[in-house]
């Protein structure tokens, strides 16, 4: 297989993806349900429309205060309200390319949300070009940038990383490390560099905001490294 044929099957993988996410927000989400009804019904549109039997990582369906926690967190369940916002992150594999993709909802005209909501494709696309500039920087510096982005347009940055690898299922890991295939402090290694099986690494690059003064957050994901 070609460098061009693995970037493209993850791509794909990604457009389907992207046809779940916009079902998921026209038929599923909704205030009066709770967050584990709604990943129950997730999970089963996304296994009777497109097939998917295997997320890669746990399904993320996280509202109101929820939103403010790690992704290694479980957080009590929570029932969807009438004004929230919802993030819905997940890792669905298409026949055996792993996606991640992940999306912020609002429900009502909160405006706070709603501009919350708003930052965040701008603020990715922002530091996707800073990468386009450099793409052979580390992973620390995308961080960095990324952190810097958020700043400068007043929010906190709310995770301790903004991205990681992707690739075909299971894509290459290094047990209890959670520093040298991520965006990540610590990582001084290039981004464009080969993995162990002497493809390209792609990577998806993570926006997560914190609103410090309404106590809720944001996230927006999608493949960094892949047009």
């Amino acid at each position: 297989m070609t460098e061009s044929q693995r970037a493209a099957n993850l791509m794909d993988a990604q457009d389907k993806a992207v046809a779940l996410f916009e079902e998921i927000e026209r038929d599923l989400i909704r205030p009066g349900i709770t967050e584990k009804t709604l990943n129950e019904e997730i999970y089963q549109l996304g296994f009777d429309r497109y097939g998917i039997k295997t997320h890669w990582h746990k399904r993320v369906i996280r509202s109101g205060p929820n939103t403010l926690m790690p992704f290694s967190e479980n957080p009590p369940d929570r029932v969807i309200e009438e004004n929230d916002i919802l993030v819905v992150d997940l890792g669905p594999v298409f026949e055996k390319w792993e996606a991640d993709f992940g999306r912020t909802y609002v429900l009502g005209t909160d405006e706070h949300k709603l501009k919350l909501r708003d930052a965040l494709e701008p603020i990715w696309k922002s530091v996707k070009a800073k990468y386009r500039e450099n793409p052979d920087m580390s992973g620390e510096q995308l961080y960095d940038i990324a952190c810097e982005a958020a700043t400068q347009d007043g929010w906190d940055f709310g995770a301790d990383i903004a991205g990681h690898l992707v690739g075909h299922f299971p894509h290459e890991r290094i047990p209890q490390d959670r520093i040298s295939l991520y965006v990540a402090k610590g990582n001084k290694s290039t981004m464009n560099t080969a993995g162990r099986d002497g493809f390209k690494r792609h990577w998806i690059l993570e926006i997560h905001l914190r609103d410090r003064v309404h106590k809720y957050g944001a996230f927006y994901e999608q493949l960094l490294t892949v047009d």
